[in-house]
């Protein structure tokens, strides 16, 4: 993390210069064997197309709230990336009714009709594919997203020290949450540049943190898992391996 470093943004555009090529992060879904890996250009990628989307197609600005409605997943890491850029507050799993807009996945979409603002829905299926049949009243975000500018540049400066960030009741600003990430790995004493494996959900900071947010502030990657509990201990184990692991989310301890 470098001193000008104060937002996930701000973080994310340091790991863009220091080495694009790197991988930043890697997506299993166990129940289906899909694998994902994203290098930071191609993160970044994502990022600013969802970014300008945000900006743009939706009209969100600074300090709007959107409900984010997604599992652990590499997309809602990017959508967490997007809203830090644009400076729109990510509520994970917050209140559609009280929110601007909503982002929501497949299996929550009668939840996210409350929503009175716009709404987007993530198909979540592999390589990012859209819906077979797109929801009624939703935007799908594989269509719309993919033809947005590969650059971005937020139309208002991003204020580090305004609200970014809600997740299980607590309220974090930019700054806050790479300084928070940043303490979590040193108390953790996580190694330099760590290759971390996940298997948290996002719906708490500890699985934000480390399931995005530390390795980014410690210039390093992670293997983000869901549905890691199927593979058993000895899966686990082997895929620790084969993924240059030098860091285990607490969860994800053998």
């Amino acid at each position: 993390m470098n001193a000008t470093d104060r937002t996930p943004a701000d973080l994310l555009r340091s790991a863009l210069a220091a080495d694009p090529a790197r991988p930043l992060v890697t997506f299993y879904d166990d129940a289906t064997g899909e694998r994902v890996e994203l290098s930071v250009a191609t993160f970044a990628n994502w990022v600013a197309k969802t970014a300008n989307y945000l900006q743009g197609d939706l009209a969100a600005a600074p300090g709007d709230r959107l409900a984010l409605l997604l599992p652990a997943h590499w997309q809602t890491a990017v959508w967490l990336l997007a809203c830090s850029s644009v400076g729109v507050v990510a509520e994970v799993d917050g209140d559609p009714a009280a929110a601007d807009l909503v982002v929501s996945g497949p299996d929550r979409l009668a939840e996210a009709r409350a929503c009175s603002g716009e709404r987007v829905a993530l198909a979540l299926r592999p390589l990012g594919g859209r819906f077979p049949q797109p929801p009624a009243d939703f935007a799908d975000y594989a269509v719309e997203v993919p033809g947005q500018g590969d650059r971005f540049a937020p139309f208002v400066p991003v204020d580090p020290g305004a609200p970014a960030l809600t997740v299980g009741g607590e309220e974090l600003t930019g700054t806050g949450i790479g300084e928070r990430a940043l303490a979590d790995a040193a108390a953790e004493e996580m190694p330099q540049e760590p290759r971390v494996l996940s298997g948290l959900s996002y719906d708490t900071w500890r699985g934000l943190s480390y399931g995005l947010y530390a390795p980014l502030a410690t210039g390093g990657s992670v293997v983000l898992c869901r549905h890691l509990d199927r593979l058993g201990a000895e899966g686990t184990l082997a895929r620790e391996a084969t993924e240059r692991i030098t860091f285990k989310a607490p969860s994800a301890l053998s």
